[in-house]
């Protein structure tokens, strides 16, 4: 079982944006000190709690910064995007970067409607985005009308399945990655037996031979149940708070968030999304990731995990990869 990483460089109340930047740079570090397969970075357009709009700069800093783990997109949101643009830039991170290069893409718009009209794309449909896919695929593979360059080695191209997302990704022979709330559902096992029987790996240039799945969310690993949970608080504050605000908040410390007045629903929206995440002791999450991981078939658990202490973060890193025994 392999066991990657996806940082939305999350901004923390009190310090500056562009600290999330150099925290992105130091996890990834970190990330291939422990032996962790992928590290990859998202894309979100003027979010106040999200520094990370333009992964494919972030992706060549990290290049620099780090020699062999393998770095990504979780993913580019290819509505937003001429595919031509894409695949140059992520073939120059190839050259530069030869071997370690992933391009996960996605079709969400921006988070908020003035984000969508600044972005020029206010609708996409899932017709488009399965056109955009074969289009960016061609072009990464010199099947297209245009060759773009430079030209390099294969770029594996995996598909963000939200909505209509894994149908595409089985109809044009692509991995893909599953999060969000169909990652803990009871209905993932039974998208996914379909993802693969409709899967098609002769459909394309670009097709994988087989199917593959990633699966992603939060992994919060304590000494006990309490402190995980503790870890967990700051992120699903900030997502709670996002849908009562409109905006996506900076990262606050658990004590500054517990000082607040909470509303009932607060609280309940709170207690939403820690269900959506693992936490626990090593044997709990190890138990729970075993399962999720057998009932996906995954290939690879992507953690998605932030909290508002670096340290924290950097040992809830530490204790993820140290679970790969545990999960084989």
């Amino acid at each position: 079982m392999r066991l990657s990483l996806l940082d939305r460089s999350r901004t923390r109340a009190g310090h500056p944006d562009g600290q999330a930047l150099h925290d992105t740079l130091a996890r990834a570090r970190r990330a291939e000190e422990l032996g962790l397969h992928r590290f990859w970075v998202a894309e979100h357009h003027a979010v106040p709690g999200i520094a990370s709009g333009a992964p494919a700069v972030l992706l060549a800093a990290l290049g620099q910064a780090t020699q062999r783990i393998r770095l990504g997109s979780g993913g580019v949101m290819l509505p937003q995007h001429q595919p031509l643009v894409v695949a140059e830039q992520f073939r120059m991170l190839e050259a530069l970067h030869p071997g370690r290069i992933d391009l996960g893409a996605g079709r969400s718009l921006g988070f908020t409607a003035p984000v969508r009209r600044a972005l020029r794309r206010e609708a996409a449909s899932a017709a488009d985005f399965e056109a955009d896919l074969a289009e960016l695929g061609g072009y990464l593979t010199d099947a297209g009308a245009l060759t773009a360059r430079p030209v390099t080695g294969p770029i594996p191209l995996h598909v963000l399945a939200t909505g209509a997302g894994m149908g595409i990704a089985a109809r044009l022979g692509l991995p893909v990655v599953v999060g969000g709330p169909m990652v803990l559902s009871d209905d993932m096992p039974e998208a996914l037996a379909v993802y693969r029987r409709e899967f098609r790996a002769d459909s394309s240039p670009f097709s994988d031979s087989a199917p593959r799945v990633i699966v992603s969310l939060e992994v919060f690993v304590a000494e006990t149940a309490d402190r995980a949970e503790e870890l967990a608080l700051p992120e699903a504050w900030a997502m709670a708070r996002s849908r009562e605000l409109g905006a996506f908040p900076p990262l606050e410390p658990a004590s500054a968030i517990r000082a607040r007045t909470w509303q009932d629903r607060t609280r309940r929206r709170v207690e939403e999304q820690r269900a959506l995440a693992v936490s626990g002791t090593r044997a709990t999450v190890a138990t729970r990731l075993r399962d999720l991981a057998a009932a996906a078939q995954a290939d690879e658990i992507m953690a998605t995990t932030s909290t508002y202490d670096r340290e924290d973060l950097a040992e809830l890193d530490e204790a993820f990869a140290g679970l790969a025994e545990e999960l084989g």
